[in-house]
């Protein structure tokens, strides 16, 4: 298959992707990107078909999930993997996972958690501010 005829993965429907899997909201990853950022920005950057290899490895680091799985995931192959696998009745097994399924969803739910508390503890800072200068 050359180039022309390959499928381009849409690299912000994979964040989007990634970031709905985990639970994450669009405001929490802006948050996570920085002051510039904010929901309608994340919007349209899950919008893009391609984005720039810094931004995406910023994403990455907010998601905690490897550049390449934004560049490289493609749903209808993955569709036609797992078809085909259970269509030829064949079965993966690996004895020697180089994860823990569990470990990492309790790794992922921690790190939730201290997004959500560091967001809180801003709100308090916010609310405190904004009495301050009521107050004056």
């Amino acid at each position: 298959m050359t180039n022309s005829t390959m499928k381009q993965v849409h690299e912000g429907r994979n964040v989007k992707r990634f970031r709905e899997m985990l639970g994450i909201k669009q405001e929490a990853l802006a948050f996570e990107l920085g002051e510039d950022w904010n929901q309608k920005k994340i919007s349209l950057l899950e919008q893009k078909e391609s984005i720039e290899l810094p931004l995406l490895q910023q994403i990455s680091s907010a998601l905690k999930i490897p550049v390449e799985a934004f560049q490289n995931f493609d749903e209808e192959q993955a569709i036609t993997v797992i078809s085909s696998t259970f269509n030829d009745n064949a079965a993966v097994v690996n004895n020697n996972p180089t994860f823990h399924p569990i470990d990492q969803l309790i790794k992922l739910h921690e790190e939730k958690i201290a997004l959500y508390e560091r967001m809180l503890k801003e709100k308090d800072e916010m609310m405190e501010r904004l009495e301050r200068l009521m107050g004056k």
